[in-house]
C-alpha cells in the first residue's frame, strides 16, 4: 500500500488509468454497442462511431480519445480529492488496521471505493451524455443517473475487487519493489533493545485489555442471565 501523498498520487494515476479505459469500452461496446450500430448501419463499433463523427457528449461529437482524457480528468481529481481519502476513513470506522488482516482491510477500502466513486462518476457521466438535444430537464437527468449508477455499479465492484486493484497492486508493487522490500526489512527488524522490549509491553497491555474485555462480557452475561432467572 502506498505510504506518502507520491505513491498515492501513483496509486491512483495507476487504477485512473485502468478504470477509465475499462468503463470507456463497457460503456461504448457492452452497454450501447448494439444501439450504436442499429442506429448507424454498421457491423461494428467503431466503424458506427466514425460515422456518426465519434461519441456524443457535452451536445458535441468528440473522438474517442478526447472521450478518455475527459473522464480520466474527472475521475483522477475526484479520486485523489474525495474517493481515497474518503475511502479510507470509512474503512477504519469498521475495520482496525493494526489489528485486522490486510487482506480484509484493503477489500474494505476496495468496497468503499466503489460507493463512493460509482455514484460520483455516474453522476458526471450524466452531465456528459446528457441527450442536450432534446432539451434539458431535471427528472431526466435524475433519471439517467440512477439508470447509469444500477448500469455501472454491478461492472465497478466485480472489476475492482477481482480484477482491477489486484492488478493494480502487482504494477505498484514492481514499480516501487525497492522501497516495499527496505520498508519490510526495516519492519521486521527493530532498531534496538529498548524497541523490542517496548513492542512486548505493547503486546501485553493489548492482550490485558482483551482479557478485560472478556470479563466486562462475562459479567454483563452473567447479570443478565440472573435478572432472566430473577422473573
Amino acid at each position: 500500500m502506498p505510504r506518502n501523498q507520491f505513491q498515492r498520487m501513483i496509486f491512483a494515476l495507476i487504477t485512473v488509468v485502468i478504470t477509465v479505459h475499462a468503463y470507456v469500452f463497457y460503456s461504448l461496446y457492452v452497454v450501447n454497442g448494439s444501439a450504436l450500430m442499429e442506429l448507424n448501419g454498421t457491423t461494428s463499433v467503431i466503424a458506427a462511431l466514425n460515422r456518426q463523427g465519434g461519441v456524443y457528449m457535452c451536445a458535441a461529437y468528440v473522438p474517442i480519445w478526447a472521450c478518455v482524457l475527459i473522464e480520466f480528468c474527472f475521475a483522477y481529481l475526484l479520486e485523489n480529492l474525495v474517493g481515497s481519502p474518503a475511502s479510507f476513513k470509512l474503512a477504519c470506522r469498521v475495520f482496525n488496521p493494526a489489528k485486522n488482516h490486510p487482506m480484509i482491510f484493503e477489500t474494505a477500502i476496495i468496497c468503499a471505493t466503489v460507493g463512493i466513486m460509482c455514484p460520483a462518476m455516474s453522476f458526471i457521466a450524466a452531465f456528459l451524455y446528457y441527450p442536450y438535444y432534446m432539451g434539458f430537464n431535471v427528472f431526466t437527468l435524475l433519471a439517467n443517473w440512477l439508470k447509469l449508477v444500477c448500469l455501472n455499479f454491478p461492472f465497478a465492484f466485480f472489476t475492482q475487487l477481482f480484477f482491477i486493484q489486484p492488478l493494480v497492486r502487482v504494477i505498484f508493487k514492481t514499480i516501487f519493489r525497492r522501497d516495499i522490500e527496505s520498508r519490510e526489512e526495516s519492519d521486521a527488524q527493530p532498531e534496538n533493545e529498548q524497541e523490542v522490549i517496548l513492542n512486548i509491553f505493547r503486546r501485553i497491555d493489548e492482550i490485558q485489555e482483551e482479557i478485560a474485555h472478556e470479563h466486562r462480557r462475562r459479567k454483563a452475561l452473567e447479570e443478565d442471565v440472573h435478572k432472566m432467572a430473577s422473573k
